[in-house]
């Protein structure tokens, strides 16, 4: 009897032992709490009666029984956050709860140990500082922005070493900006909030721009162009001088005189500046009448500032016709002022020049090279017209001969130039109008910081082979570059396929010129061709695609030199981003042994096109092959496309329409 009550007692303990982790871990009864608390609406579809709960919705990855990736995200939650149930799921790596409308005061979360990325934005949190997670030394992504939260940024946030990501804009938050002195941090926002001070002068903090400060009224330092005063001068701009502080006798008439002599001197500059408009209307009354009525029209004329004419022409000025008008405009008999249509006769007869002039423009960008806008004629048609910066360079002989070979290519990854015109000191260039914006909106969004998310490995696979494609074309001329090769240089057609856009155009600049490009767009360039006197080259172009692919999988633009910075840890890095801007949202960043492939294989060829000697660096021909390979072996190896559900599709469902940045 004795054994057998023995057997019985280890079959029981056996059976104990064998339950799964999951039922003992209490994570199903901490979630259930949790939602108890700010699911009024029952919009997660959690059931106690379900058998694994690491499938439930939002419940992104489990490992052991152990939930470690919770994203509740923009499911209209309301309510107060648990502090219990939420420290009892204690092997968490990623919460988000963004997008929802939870209120009350962020609980503490020093329970939450193995936290690595805290996502909280856009709720209805008040309350302090949430300073519990100071002590999460594993914290690297803290997202807070959009909220009510006040207090003082805690300085216990140094002890954070490994932070990487800090979003506090959009809150109430007061104080001073603690000296943070992290190597690692890359993203930080402060803006929009109540802080004061100066803003400390820090490796960390030095590397953001006005943009990560503004909005704060009382803030001074370097970061922000804005010195800071002496305390015993500066004043809040809310605040006026107390008797103690208001001018003696002296100053005060010293301020007088020199209020006189100002009012004097700004005096004489409105009676100049009135006799120089009556001058102005005088001249223009003497001018001939249908001079004036021109100098009337409003649209692209306005939008470049500059009065031209003519007739429309085919290639190389050939088979012009005034569209049924009679005279025309005077430039016409110097042999300038026409509108010459590049390759695409079905468009010849489309519009005249008189329907661009009359079209409404509207502002796209403004760029190195020239102004970009969408004209919208009269009968509806619409095309983008960029106004060169730089009307005399090349000469004018030179300018006909190049826009004839851009005008002649012809590729689906290309925006193509449609028509061109000059007169005097304006060069137009006209091309097809695309209304589903540029790589940049796709990568970014609405943000002009830069700061996007990376894009699933099939996309990219996608893009990267349009662009490649594109990019092989133009090299196959030879001497033709893109010369400008960036995100928002790319535009995405009616299928979302990738064109090139602004090619060839680095002919235009004065070479004299001491105009510097964007810091963004410096990083973009080889580092052979960052002084803009020096020709650029198709080894060059090939930089500029690796560096568009780092882009395309770290959804970061090139804020800095990424080979000086990172040199071989390039992968390392962006490994790094990948886990970290990917731990909130429905893509893994990396689900299986095909992603892992396919993504070595991207960053493969990034790594050799950002070769600092352009000898080392591959042509696009290879480029183009590498890249086909890979995009070829993973539809295999999934057998899938890139436009299944999921994963193209989704990346470009969302994307915003009608919006282009500088082009």
């Amino acid at each position: 009897m004795e054994p057998l009550v023995s057997r019985s007692l280890l079959l029981f303990l056996f059976a104990l032992l064998s339950l799964p982790r999951s039922v003992r871990s209490g994570d199903a009864e901490a979630l259930l709490t949790l939602k108890s608390t700010i699911d009024v609406s029952n919009s997660l579809p959690w059931q106690p009666s379900a058998a694994n709960f690491c499938h439930w919705e939002g419940v992104k990855e489990c490992i052991d029984g152990r939930v470690t990736k919770l994203v509740l995200e923009f499911l209209n939650l309301t309510g107060v956050l648990d502090q219990k149930a939420l420290n009892q799921l204690d092997q968490l790596r990623v919460l988000s709860l963004k997008g929802n409308s939870l209120s009350g005061q962020i609980p503490d979360l020093s329970g939450l140990l193995n936290l690595k990325s805290l996502f909280l934005s856009n709720n209805n949190f008040s309350g302090g500082f949430p300073a519990s997670i100071s002590g999460l030394h594993r914290l690297k992504v803290v997202v807070l922005d959009g909220n009510q939260i006040s207090g003082e940024i805690p300085v216990s946030l140094l002890r954070l070493r490994r932070l990487y990501r800090l979003n506090l804009q959009d809150n109430r938050l007061r104080g001073t900006i603690p000296p943070l002195n992290q190597t690692t941090l890359r993203f930080f926002n402060a803006s929009n909030n109540q802080l004061s001070g100066e803003i400390p002068v820090t490796a960390a903090l030095l590397r953001f721009n006005a943009s990560s400060f503004s909005g704060n009224l009382n803030l001074c330092g370097e970061q922000i162009d804005d010195p800071c005063k002496s305390p015993g001068v500066w004043l809040p701009p809310t605040t006026a001088p107390s008797d103690h502080h208001r001018p003696s006798g002296s100053s005060s008439k010293r301020t007088r005189r020199v209020k006189i002599i100002a009012g004097t001197v700004g005096g004489f500059v409105g009676l100049l500046i009135c006799l120089l408009l009556l001058w102005m209307v005088c001249r223009n009354r003497r001018k001939p009448e249908e001079e004036v009525s021109r100098s009337k029209a409003v649209g692209v004329e306005t939008a470049v500032g500059e009065e031209s004419g003519g007739a429309s022409c085919g290639v190389g000025g050939r088979g012009c016709n005034n569209g049924g008008r009679k005279g025309g405009f005077s430039w016409e008999g110097e042999g300038l002022g026409s509108l010459v249509f590049c390759g695409a006769g079905d468009q010849q007869m489309s519009y005249s020049l008189e329907d661009l002039l009359k079209a409404s423009a509207e502002t796209l960008g403004r760029g190195s090279i020239g102004s970009t806008y969408k004209a919208v004629m009269e009968s509806g048609f619409i095309v983008t017209v960029k106004r060169l910066k730089e009307a005399r360079y090349p000469s004018l002989e030179e300018f006909r001969r190049h826009m004839h070979v851009l005008g002649t290519l012809a590729h689906s990854n290309l925006v193509p130039l449609r028509a061109y015109f000059q007169a005097k000191e304006e060069r137009l260039l006209v091309y097809d109008y695309f209304p589903n914006g540029s790589l940049f909106s796709l990568i970014h969004g609405s943000r002009t910081t830069g700061g996007g998310k990376p894009l699933h490995w099939t996309s990219c696979l996608k893009i990267a082979e349009d662009l490649a494609t594109g990019l092989f074309y133009i090299h196959q001329n030879p001497g033709l570059t893109h010369g400008n090769l960036k995100s928002s240089n790319v535009l995405l057609g009616s299928d979302f396929e990738s064109c090139l856009t602004d090619y060839g155009l680095t002919l235009f600049q004065d070479p004299d010129s001491l105009e510097e490009p964007s810091a963004t767009s410096l990083f973009y360039r080889a580092p052979e061709c960052r002084d803009t006197r020096k020709p650029y080259t198709q080894q060059a172009d090939v930089y500029s695609f690796g560096v568009l692919l780092l882009e395309l999988l770290t959804g970061k633009t090139p804020f800095q030199d990424l080979v000086q910075e990172y040199g071989s840890d390039i992968p390392r890095w962006v490994r790094s981003v990948r886990e970290e801007e990917t731990e909130s949202g429905d893509e893994p960043a990396s689900g299986n042994e095909t992603s892992e492939e396919k993504l070595q294989a991207l960053l493969n060829t990034a790594m050799a096109c950002v070769s600092l000697a352009p000898d080392t660096r591959p042509t696009m021909r290879e480029v183009l092959k590498m890249i086909r390979d890979a995009r070829a072996e993973a539809q295999v190896s999934s057998n899938s496309s890139d436009h299944s559900p999921g994963r193209w599709s989704d990346t470009v469902q969302s994307l915003p329409r009608e919006e282009h940045l500088s082009i």
